[in-house]
């Protein structure tokens, strides 16, 4: 299990952070259990959607994030945040199985199915399979989230939204197309607010 320490520490002065810069709106909170393992996948708008995922939950996320992110001195710091390297040049194998591990032990994954941020046009890209394989292969429900608006300095311009909890039964291409639908619904229906 990853260090998680610093997460704890520095998680309460984050929400601080977002509340005052950012005046975030959370909708669906509730859909959050305050136990048990636990998939959180959503849409990726920017660098920030992890702090903003961090600062809607007391739940530690363990997210999955590029591996560029654990190495050098920058390293130090995610790496006691709980965070699971993945080398997104390869079906890395390894931090699937290390994911799969934070979920046995009745903890919260955090996911961007996308892979990266999304700077295309497109209202949302092809999500890669892992959040659906490892909800399935742990028996952990999925919340999908949707992240809306820009990060904008003092003004209520962002909006996270969570999702009823589900389980995946089907096929997983099924799955996970089911999941970047229902996402990109979201997201096209606050698009024409």
């Amino acid at each position: 299990m990853r260090e998680t320490l610093l997460y704890k520490i520095i998680r309460p002065i984050i929400k601080i952070f977002f509340n005052i810069l950012y005046h975030p709106t959370y909708i669906g909170v509730d859909h959050i259990p305050k136990k048990g393992s636990l998939v959180l996948a959503g849409n990726h708008t920017n660098y920030l959607d992890c702090l903003l995922l961090m600062s809607s939950t007391n739940r530690v996320i363990h997210f999955l994030a590029k591996s560029e992110l654990t190495k050098g001195i920058k390293g130090i710091l995610f790496n006691h945040m709980g965070i699971i390297p993945v080398n997104r040049k390869t079906h890395d194998k390894k931090a699937l199985m290390q994911a799969m591990d934070v979920l046995h032990n009745k903890k919260v994954i955090g996911i961007f199915p996308e892979g990266t941020i999304n700077r295309t046009n497109d209202i949302i890209m092809p999500f890669k399979i892992g959040a659906v394989k490892m909800s399935k292969e742990t028996n952990s429900p999925v919340i999908p989230f949707v992240i809306t608006g820009k990060y904008k300095i003092f003004r209520k311009s962002i909006q996270i939204k969570f999702f009823s909890p589900y389980r995946i039964e089907k096929d997983l291409d099924i799955e996970n197309e089911k999941l970047m639908k229902k996402i990109g619904l979201e997201l096209e229906r606050e698009n024409k607010k």
